[in-house]
């Protein structure tokens, strides 16, 4: 009887947690915040980072899709049976092409030539229309982002969502990443950081937490090479350098987007890492911590790493890992890939036993 008491008891943690959701869409968020073990205790810190790549669809982007999509609803935009139109790199496309077949829309997705396979094999099998497209600049008319535009307003009963400046993308960062956030560290988060693509992330989680602590969460961007953000926060707004290009994917921007603009004056600083630093992180992380990243979260955690150096030991970080290496794998693990790139010398000896791929 005693027993059979304390399985009850023990069930009885779980129960709230583990009620079933409302189909894929009631499983978005509520990720945990999983504690970098090796960096927090090297830095004094706590480095947590927000395992978005538990997300039923596998990414951050998951949050982003269905807000905006269903802000479209909202709005009379699109009705049963409608089509939803995105240019995207690959993670908001992919949480779409879910969200688009829990509702029953059809998906079409147009993206840059350049992404990682396994994502166009992926938004395939998940029944999505991929058209990839060369990558050109976002003031080229022939950019992804415009022509997904264009060929949406082609149609009737389609919508073109518009992640990079539709402000639902922000919102779902401001409802539900930054309050779980809050919620998971017991307000006691000291820095948040991460980069930014759309800005949505960044800029949504930003407003939350500075808003409930009363400015006391300091928030830094992170920037990878090629991507203008870092030039223009540590400008304060009067230069825009890109500089460079970098293997991470669906990061960086050559604009300041509606989604980040309202926020810009509540980012606080800025930090450069450069592709060497990432790809080191990414093996740093998947040998000390078990954890398999692609390179956009492991930049986020080596920029978690540096926030934490210049905070100073005793503060809580946050971070954001986005989704998974096995988006990626086919590149990140591909020694070939890796010399193309000058980055095997950017991962020590030790960890080069993960290099699986020729």
């Amino acid at each position: 009887m005693l027993g059979q008491r304390r399985m009850y008891a023990t069930a009885s943690r779980f129960i709230t947690s583990a009620k079933p959701t409302n189909g894929f869409v009631g499983a978005i968020g509520n990720t945990p915040l999983i504690r970098i073990n090796s960096l927090s205790k090297e830095t004094g810190c706590e480095i947590l980072g927000k395992a978005e790549f538990m997300n039923p669809g596998g990414s951050v982007k998951d949050r982003a899709a269905l807000f905006v999509v269903e802000d479209a609803e909202r709005k009379g935009l699109i009705k049963a049976g409608g089509t939803v139109v995105e240019g995207t790199a690959g993670n908001t496309g992919i949480g779409l092409a879910h969200v688009c077949r829990a509702k029953g829309y059809k998906c079409v997705i147009y993206m840059p030539n350049t992404q990682s396979q396994e994502k166009i094999d992926l938004l395939k099998m998940l029944g999505a229309d991929v058209r990839p497209v060369p990558a050109v600049a976002y003031d080229n008319p022939n950019n992804y982002n415009h022509q997904a535009k264009r060929f949406a307003e082609s149609l009737d009963n389609a919508v073109w969502t518009n992640q990079f400046d539709n402000t639902a993308n922000r919102q779902a960062h401001i409802e539900t990443t930054g309050p779980e956030i809050w919620a998971q560290t017991s307000g006691k988060v000291d820095g948040f950081t991460c980069a930014t693509g759309t800005g949505g992330t960044f800029a949504g989680t930003t407003r939350f937490l500075k808003k409930i602590s009363d400015g006391r969460v300091k928030s830094f961007a992170a920037d990878p090479p090629g991507s203008v953000i870092y030039s223009y926060i540590k400008s304060n707004g009067k230069e825009m350098i890109r500089g460079g290009s970098s293997i991470t994917e669906g990061i960086g921007q050559g604009r300041i987007t509606a989604n980040l603009q309202p926020d810009i004056h509540l980012i606080d600083d800025a930090l450069k890492i450069p592709d060497s630093e990432t790809i080191h992180m990414l093996y740093r992380l998947l040998d000390e911590e078990g954890i398999y990243l692609g390179a956009s979260s492991a930049l986020n955690v080596a920029a978690a790493y540096e926030m934490a150096k210049v905070l100073g030991p005793g503060k809580t970080i946050v971070t954001m890992m986005c989704d998974g290496a096995y988006r990626y794998q086919s590149r990140l693990f591909s020694r070939k890939w890796l010399e193309s790139k000058n980055l095997i010398d950017s991962i020590p000896e030790h960890l080069q036993k993960y290099i699986a791929l020729a």
